[in-house]
């Protein structure tokens, strides 16, 4: 299957033609000034301007053609040159002329002709160089934005794979435990973790999930958690239901959720709580989970520097993930609480 050549949109479209007849304009006063005498400025204002956008809609015209696809780029640029240049030379002088109000001749016969046609391939072969270099910077950057997005998928898989036994296996053991202790609490432990899998299967099967099935994975995940620490641990989550069909990348809630318990609630003595939370901030959505366990540590991340935990590269991957969905518009930072405790915030445009 041979890749189709990427379409233009409308505002990319007008922005080439404005481009083009800015440097059109600029080559008619210079070969206004190399030759003088061949023409009035106005006159060659008009033949330029006429040659260069006729050159240039050839040119995306057959940039759209997919029979030039199955080339390679330096070889689909050429091509379009030895049929746009002579095309936009020949048809844009037809053009002035009509526009003019003159009567359609031949041109390229008189040897003052030779000039302007020089002339015409060296600006039309530096404006198609332009745009072939335009491409294939714009081709390597999506190549690159698709490779992290990839390395990052792969990041996501590995982090599940990470979190999901750990916690599996600590469920089970406690289901186990249960069963002949309490066995309506293990039958609750067993529900929510259904739901918790369930939750995570569909999240790992796609590229976004609409918030509300991200906090239904949270909410699973932290009664599971109440069920094993019991009074200890107390939550709260806070969804408006104008946010809850919000598309976001899976996974984004649960590293830091488990960072709370694991690093903030489970090492304090006595009791503890969390809140998660969605709201509308302007033309951004927070996503904001607060604990009120030990804190951040003296360097202000939630592991230290070195090589990376289970912790810094559940943050590191939760910023990876906006990064490469949101761009540098999205980030996500950690604060400490008074009198102790740590917020988390995900910023994302909406």
């Amino acid at each position: 299957m041979t890749p189709s050549a990427p379409t233009v949109p409308p505002r990319g479209l007008l922005q080439i033609l404005l481009i083009a007849a800015a440097l059109w304009a600029l080559a008619a006063v210079l070969l206004f000034l190399v030759v003088p005498g061949i023409e009035t400025l106005p006159r060659v204002l008009m033949f330029s301007e006429c040659v260069g956008l006729t050159m240039v809609v050839v040119a995306m015209f057959l940039h759209r053609n997919q029979h030039f696809s199955r080339f390679k780029p330096a070889w689909r640029w050429l091509f379009r040159g030895l049929i746009a240049i002579p095309a936009g030379y020949f048809i844009g002088h037809q053009i002035a002329f009509l526009l003019l109000g003159e009567p359609m001749q031949m041109v390229g016969h008189r040897a003052i002709s030779f000039i302007p046609i020089l002339f015409t391939i060296l600006v039309g072969g530096f404006g198609l160089h332009y745009y072939a270099t335009r491409e294939q910077l714009a081709s390597e950057a999506a190549q690159r934005a698709e490779a992290q997005r990839l390395a990052v998928e792969s990041q996501l898989r590995l982090l599940r794979t990470q979190l999901e036994p750990h916690m599996l296996f600590n469920t089970l053991a406690n289901v186990r435990s249960l069963v002949r202790e309490d066995a309506g609490r293990a039958e609750a432990m067993i529900d929510q973790l259904i739901v918790y899998l369930r939750s995570a299967l569909i999240a790992s099967q796609t590229d976004a999930v609409a918030l509300s099935r991200e906090f239904a994975q949270v909410r699973a995940y932290l009664d599971i958690m109440a069920l094993r620490m019991g009074a200890r641990l107390s939550y709260r989550l806070s969804l408006p239901q104008e946010l809850e069909d919000l598309l976001v990348p899976p996974m984004l809630l649960q590293p830091l959720v488990e960072n709370a318990i694991k690093h903030g609630l489970e090492p304090k003595v006595g009791g503890g709580s969390i809140e998660v939370e969605a709201l509308r901030q302007d033309a951004f959505i927070e996503l904001r989970v607060r604990d009120s366990g030990l804190g951040l540590p003296a360097d202000g991340d939630l592991a230290p520097p070195g090589p990376a935990t289970s912790t810094s590269y559940g943050l590191q991957h939760v910023r990876d993930r906006l990064h490469v969905t949101y761009g540098q518009a999205a980030e996500l930072r950690l604060e400490r609480r008074l009198p102790a405790g740590v917020n988390a915030v995900i910023r994302i445009p909406c």
